[in-house]
């Protein structure tokens, strides 16, 4: 199965390492990912129409999705490189 436009990978090419690490060091950065990979997949399926939803409910999914990423970048900007 294809990864869904925006993937974590997608947004932050050059932290896979930092991404890894820190799924595997810190648990709320873990479940950060999990949510962002589940809201991104209802982004793309409402989208795509594959799972229509109303405009609203797309706008609030875009910008729970916007949240976790900015929150993401934090965490991925605060581990030394």
């Amino acid at each position: 199965m294809m990864a869904a436009p925006h993937a974590i990978h997608e947004e932050f090419p050059n932290d896979a390492t930092r991404i890894h690490d820190l799924k595997l060091s810190n648990a709320h950065f873990a479940r950060l990912l999990d949510e962002y990979d589940s809201v991104n997949d209802e982004v793309a399926a409402a989208e795509t129409l594959v799972r229509p939803v109303s405009d609203d409910t797309e706008k609030q999914l875009r910008r729970r999705r916007a949240q976790l990423k900015d929150e993401i970048a934090r965490m991925i900007a605060a581990v030394p490189s």
